[in-house]
């Protein structure tokens, strides 16, 4: 095969079904994160197993028709649906001998792509270098010296292969500089707690127009795109919300299924945000219909990050897209808990803005009559 003439943004992916409920799902998401990545899809090799193979994940038969479609096709890259072991990556790579990635990587490839700022950059290649650590594949020459534009963003393999205490100590630094940028955090929390400013954090699945939300609300230019983790960057704008004051709020990273840990444990800085909110805007896709399975994973990603006791209101959004009606639904307490509406028209926008009047309000009332019994 001439790796030469071989696009470095082409790929074969291959996801295996096990048995889970929601393989389909998983499969479509797959899908939208390789073309997310920039990844065209020369093929997808599926098949049913009951459990991995121990040494090539997919086991021999399969791993033998993976290599025969990367051979026709003359891609450089194969991209598993699944998380693979050390042991298994290297061996997958060496029969098949092209690059080999994971979902995990594949994702950490995303954010790589989207980071903007200083403290997003220094959270990817945290989670990039803890995950390499463990995997660094031995690369004959050929393989080494090409240019892969997926699943090499960030550190390269090759150099941080000729070194691993350079890599140590490149963890440590990041770490360093990530306690520095907590710190600076810390201070601007306080400081906005001392000013009674209602903190609003805006979460939900990606890709369920959370940013789009966002600058509807605050007129801001958030980056918008029909794709998952086009938002990486917590972003935080003032809002002024008439008839009650200013409420600071926050767009953050959208969450997925099996968002790899180590993401998370790399982005505890920024989600913390999120965890030390008053009140978070729960944001839905109406449409889809795994909505109810994505607000489960969603939450499973709150509780992870201690954020599962902030009041919630869900917004079901884009209602455009089906001509459904905008509103709200109260409790039995007489709080808003739910909304429909579409960011993009604003439909349901206003009564989004009430509900946040009216979560100020009764903060100011709480601490109102906690200043009574100090």
């Amino acid at each position: 095969m001439h790796k030469s003439t071989a696009v470095v943004n082409t790929a074969v992916l291959v996801s295996l079904d096990f048995g889970a409920p929601d393989y389909e799902e998983s499969l479509e998401e797959f899908r939208l994160l390789a073309k997310s990545a920039g990844v065209n899809s020369v093929a997808l090799i599926a098949g049913r197993r009951q459990r991995p193979d121990a040494s090539l994940f997919a086991g021999s038969g399969k791993v033998d028709e993976i290599s025969a479609t990367v051979e026709q096709h003359e891609v450089p890259l194969v991209i598993f649906n699944h998380d693979l072991s050390p042991a298994q990556m290297r061996n997958l790579t060496a029969k098949i001998k092209v690059r080999v990635i994971d979902r995990t990587m594949l994702i950490l490839d995303i954010f790589a792509l989207r980071a903007q700022s200083h403290e997003g950059k220094v959270q990817v290649e945290l989670a990039q270098l803890k995950y390499l650590s463990t995997r660094l594949v031995g690369m004959n020459t050929d393989m080494g010296q090409q240019k892969y534009a997926v699943g090499a963003r960030g550190p390269g393999e090759t150099q941080l292969e000729l070194d691993r205490r350079k890599l140590d100590n490149r963890v440590v630094l990041l770490k360093e500089r990530l306690n520095k940028l907590h710190r600076h955090r810390q201070v601007l929390r306080r400081s906005r707690t001392r000013s009674n400013v209602l903190s609003v954090s805006i979460v939900g699945y990606t890709n369920a127009g959370k940013s789009t939300l966002f600058n509807k609300l605050t007129h801001a230019n958030a980056y918008v795109a029909d794709q998952l983790f086009a938002t990486l960057d917590t972003t935080a704008r003032r809002v002024y919300i008439e008839g009650s004051g200013q409420v600071v709020l926050s767009d953050t990273v959208g969450f997925i299924r099996h968002l790899p840990h180590g993401l998370i444990a790399a982005f505890r800085s920024t989600l913390e945000e999120t965890a030390q909110a008053d009140l978070l805007l729960h944001v839905v896709d109406a449409n889809s219909s795994e909505r109810f399975d994505q607000i489960a994973e969603v939450n499973k990603v709150l509780v992870e990050i201690g954020a599962q006791h902030i009041p919630q209101i869900l917004i079901f959004n884009k209602i455009d897209l089906q001509g459904l009606p905008a509103g709200k639904q109260r409790d039995e307490y007489a709080r808003i808990t739910h909304i429909h509406l579409s960011a993009k028209t604003g439909a349901g926008i206003d009564d989004l803005r009430t509900a946040l009047a009216e979560a100020r309000n009764l903060r100011e009332q709480s601490d109102s009559d906690s200043a009574l019994f100090d």
